[in-house]
């Protein structure tokens, strides 16, 4: 079997790091820009050699983890490269601008689109963890568009990695991860700003920030070059989520400044029930 993973990262060297466990007669190889990462990612097992696009004449699965702007350009030359026995899956955070620029690909059936929740704050190869995605949700859009001996292959390795699977149409998807994932990354940069560009001292910052400054930031250390195009792709649901979080943001001032103090502490209240949801996620 042999496995090519296009953008060795965080996600994509996790899922080489589970496929050679799954696999360990697979031979995974890395295509990757940036020459630097691709012999990282080689001198730590994540991959066990170089390739190139050629290369993925032989393929039997690729795993395009790169940034979604990246993603809309490159798949269709993959589909255009691979064979008819090869399944071709992303793993973007925006699934409408991706599902679009393969929609009338003659080897559209090839490909899955996919989404795995699942991740850190870091990035590059060394960020690849080995069972990162263990009792993790894997969003699948458009799955009846994939042929079904390829969406079998596929589902059994999400499966064997521990992925519990969504079905989701593209559109849904950009709508909700706007809110649950895209707007709590805006909020960590952004506060993470109004901390820096307030306390100018570096130690003051470092002395005086508690756990829950350093677990709402974390984010804030998340690739710019990842995100800035999401972003670009998510606008419209962006755009929106940020207006319904500005309107909260703007009620809970005003309830501040009027000295309304029971409504504040209802709002807190209601807003606890979050617990009880991710606590649910979590069993």
């Amino acid at each position: 079997m042999k496995i090519y993973v296009i953008g060795i990262g965080l996600i994509g060297g996790s899922i080489a790091l589970d496929a050679k466990a799954l696999y360990p007669e697979a031979k995974i190889f890395g295509i990757d820009s940036n020459e630097n990462h691709l012999q990282e990612a080689i001198s730590l097992g994540v991959v066990d050699e170089a390739a190139v696009f050629d290369d993925l004449v032989n393929a039997d699965f690729v795993i395009v983890s790169v940034p979604v702007d990246t993603a809309i350009v490159l798949l269709p030359k993959v589909l255009d490269l691979v064979p008819n026995s090869a399944i071709v899956f992303d793993v973007g955070s925006t699934k409408v601008p991706i599902c679009e620029a393969v929609a009338n690909h003659p080897k559209r059936r090839n490909f899955i689109a996919t989404h795995p929740i699942a991740g850190t704050e870091f990035s590059g190869p060394s960020a690849a963890i080995k069972g990162l995605f263990h009792g993790k949700t894997n969003i699948i859009c458009e799955v009846e568009k994939t042929t079904f001996k390829l969406q079998e292959k596929a589902l059994w390795l999400f499966k064997a990695i521990g992925m519990r699977i969504r079905y989701m149409d593209p559109k849904s998807h950009d709508k909700h991860i706007a809110y649950v994932s895209h707007l709590s990354h805006i909020s960590s940069f952004m506060l993470g700003k109004t901390v820096i560009n307030k306390e100018k001292d570096e130690q003051d910052i470092f002395d005086m920030a508690g756990s829950g400054f350093e677990s709402t930031v974390r984010l804030a250390k998340s690739s710019p070059a990842m995100w800035t195009p999401i972003f670009k792709q998510n606008k419209k649901q962006v755009v929106k989520t940020l207006e319904e979080y500005i309107a909260n943001l703007s009620k809970f001032k005003e309830l501040l400044e009027n000295d309304d103090y029971d409504a504040i502490y209802n709002e807190m209240q209601s807003v606890n029930k979050i617990k009880e949801i991710l606590n649910g996620m979590k069993k």
